[in-house]
């Protein structure tokens, strides 16, 4: 009994050990989930944060982002983006090699525990019945050689009684016989149960509880195993993404080397600068000797060279509209630049469309079975429309811009020069609307100007309309005439060449 009592407090313990574990495996399973909510949470905020401070498409601080230390915010706020990524990727690998994993394990260690204790206490019943069995039968053992005893002694008392008959002896030799066969028996049986007993009590201590706990201890092994691969894991899940989130640190770091003042300067004087000369020193006028005042140009004059064509544009004196003449001549030109390169994209998608148009109306009037080509002559006409309407408003801003070449058409050594009729055009006029005069002009010939400077070319410069002239980068020319604020100069070569060259194309150094 008492090993029974020492047994049964050696499954207790091991209950009670098994239940710890897998109780410390929920526990960590539970620690993990909320290690992948953490991380989750942390890599939707700093999703919410780059989202925040990302300029939005077509903002102020999407067009500041051409200054480095611009830029470099942008890519730390992509390398962040990236980052919350791998946060995120380490909460995922957590959940699925951990988590789900593990849970999974879980279940089948409690089943199997289950399992074993269950075999534990069946095999332990079977030997408590056994062992009453075995108690019983002795029991009767003992009642029934007790019996067979007494009625052994009432037999020899009646055998020596000399009163008795024989009848009397005989009846109670057969009472104590019969008893003593029921002993035997009972005898018989108690020793067959304790066999029986013994045999079983030995399958029970040396076979069947040294399989169950080793079977125990195996599972709980196993479980101290996997969970100890849970631990490794949970650092290997953050060593994986060390590589690429370093990567992204190393981001931050470039971008922060990346930045570079002096450039962002230049941008900046690059990207507003008026194109305006400095100042001259003013004359003094003496009342004293009298003055002649230069009457003011009221009228529109005839223009006597694309210089002064520009200049009848610039100063709002010629009829045609308008574009952009409140920026400095600089930034007037780089917006009418701009303005240019998007019409130039949006005609050649007309041109696309219609040419697409023209192939569909060939098929459709080859296999009519395909469609009506009727039904496409409404897109072909507004197509139409809109590639004249372009083609007017390129021809505009390209007549506007002052780096664009003016075409010139001579006859007979006379200029003649595309005008609209004043007050006939306002601001909702087709440019395709123009009156085209033509003045003549005699030109006297005029002395040779002395230089004014010289300059050198910074590009080349083709020089292909009537006006201009030619230059190649590293050229040394003479200025004869000096920008006027239309972006415009004009020099000579040795050879006595002259005409206009972009003044933004070249170097000028004006004489003292």
């Amino acid at each position: 009994l008492s090993l029974n009592f020492v047994l049964q407090d050696q499954c207790d313990i091991i209950d009670k050990h098994t239940q710890s574990g897998l109780d410390l495996v929920e526990k960590y399973v539970k620690f993990v989930k909320e290690r992948t909510e953490i991380e989750q949470n942390y890599a939707k905020q700093l999703r919410n944060l780059t989202k925040k401070y990302s300029p939005k498409r077509g903002s102020k601080e999407e067009l500041e982002c051409r200054f480095s230390n611009h830029q470099a915010f942008l890519d730390i706020l992509n390398e962040m983006n990236d980052y919350a990524g791998q946060r995120e990727l380490i909460a995922e690998n957590m959940m699925i090699n951990i988590c789900i994993e593990l849970t999974k394990y879980l279940q089948e260690l409690k089943q199997e525990r289950k399992t074993h204790l269950s075999e534990a206490k069946k095999a332990q019943q079977s030997l408590e019945g056994t062992y009453k069995q075995l108690d019983n039968s002795k029991k009767r053992f003992e009642r029934e050689w007790r019996e067979a005893e007494k009625a052994a002694q009432y037999a020899e008392k009646t055998d020596q009684d000399l009163n008795a008959t024989k009848a009397d002896v005989e009846k109670a030799k057969q009472q104590a016989h019969m008893r003593t066969h029921i002993a035997e028996e009972c005898k018989n049986d108690y020793a067959l149960q304790l066999q029986k007993y013994n045999k079983e009590q030995n399958q029970f201590y040396f076979t069947d509880m040294p399989l169950i706990f080793s079977r125990l201890q195996d599972m709980d092994e196993r479980r101290i195993k996997k969970l100890a691969q849970g631990y490794i894991l949970f650092a290997d899940t953050e060593r994986q993404v060390m590589p690429i989130i370093g990567k992204c640190l190393e981001g931050i770091s470039r971008a922060g080397t990346n930045v570079n003042e002096k450039n962002d300067s230049v941008v900046l004087i690059e990207q507003h600068k008026s194109g305006f000369e400095r100042p001259g020193d003013v004359e003094f006028e003496d009342y004293s000797q009298g003055i002649n005042r230069a009457s003011s140009d009221s009228s529109l004059s005839t223009p006597k060279g694309p210089l002064d064509l520009i200049k009848l544009i610039s100063t709002g004196k010629w009829p045609f509209k308008k574009g952009f003449t409140h920026l400095p001549p600089e930034q007037r030109r780089k917006r009418l630049q701009q303005k240019i390169d998007d019409i130039s994209k949006e005609l050649q998608k007309e041109m696309d469309q219609s040419e697409a148009l023209g192939k569909m109306k060939d098929v459709y009037e080859k296999n009519p079975q395909m469609g009506d080509p009727a039904s496409l002559a409404p897109q072909i006409t507004q197509t139409a429309q809109n590639m004249e309407r372009l083609r007017g408003e390129l021809n505009k801003y390209e007549f506007l811009n002052p780096v664009m070449p003016f075409e010139f058409c001579l006859h007979n050594q006379n200029f003649s020069y595309v005008l609209f009729s004043p007050g006939a055009i306002s601001d909702d006029t087709d440019s395709s609307q123009a009156i085209y005069t033509e003045f003549d002009d005699d030109f006297e010939e005029e002395e040779v100007a002395a230089p004014i400077g010289q300059c050198t070319a910074l590009y080349n410069f083709p020089g292909s309309s009537e006006g201009t002239i030619s230059m190649q980068e590293g050229e040394v020319l003479s200025v004869v005439e000096e920008d006027k604020g239309d972006g415009w100069t004009r020099v000579r070569r040795n050879n006595g060449d002259e005409g206009y060259i972009p003044t933004s194309y070249a170097t000028i150094t004006l004489n003292k």
